[in-house]
């Protein structure tokens, strides 16, 4: 407001009419330039992962865009960029992530794209995952399958693997 009260007085833009002219220009821009500026550091700067504490309990699901590190128990499901599961934690449900690292103890289904299995890790369930690193000392009871896709589910493994034995099983039929 101050600057357009300046922009708007006649007197004051022959006297500052190079300078009136550029913050007119940069008093427009300024909002646009300074959320531009602003949005654009924004996905830069990474926020902080949420940290579930070895005192909490959460029963239900948990799903955010960012990034998860549990120290406490959790039954249910959880869903995240990057999943990190501290020594002294408890999952029972499905992890879908797309980085996994595991420290502590999941029982149930575990998809990401790097999966992460420590010297102090404890997995009791099926791995399904793009790339894998097991540590010397790591438990697990489970199968492990690799996929090129591994967050989208067990929907999309089988349907390739149905069209090419339907594709064989029709012709024999036809032809015989």
């Amino acid at each position: 407001m101050f600057s357009k009260s300046k922009i708007n007085e006649p007197a004051q833009k022959p006297a500052e009419a190079k300078p009136a002219a550029s913050e007119n220009r940069l008093d427009s821009a300024r909002p646009d330039a300074l959320n531009t500026e602003f949005k654009a550091s924004a996905p830069k700067a990474k926020p902080p992962a949420s940290v579930l504490s070895s005192d909490l309990h959460v029963t239900g699901n948990l799903k955010t865009t960012g990034d998860i590190q549990v120290e406490g128990s959790i039954e249910g499901d959880i869903r995240a960029h990057l999943l990190t599961v501290g020594e002294g934690a408890t999952i029972k449900g499905e992890v879908i992530a797309d980085d996994v690292v595991i420290n502590g103890r999941i029982v149930g289904r575990v998809r990401g794209l790097k999966v992460r299995l420590t010297s102090t890790a404890r997995v009791e369930g099926d791995i399904i995952h793009k790339t894998i690193a097991i540590e010397s000392g790591a438990h697990f009871e489970g199968s492990v399958q690799r996929q090129d896709d591994p967050l989208t589910g067990n929907k999309n493994a089988p349907k390739p693997a149905a069209p090419a034995a339907a594709a064989p099983a029709a012709p024999k039929p036809a032809e015989g």
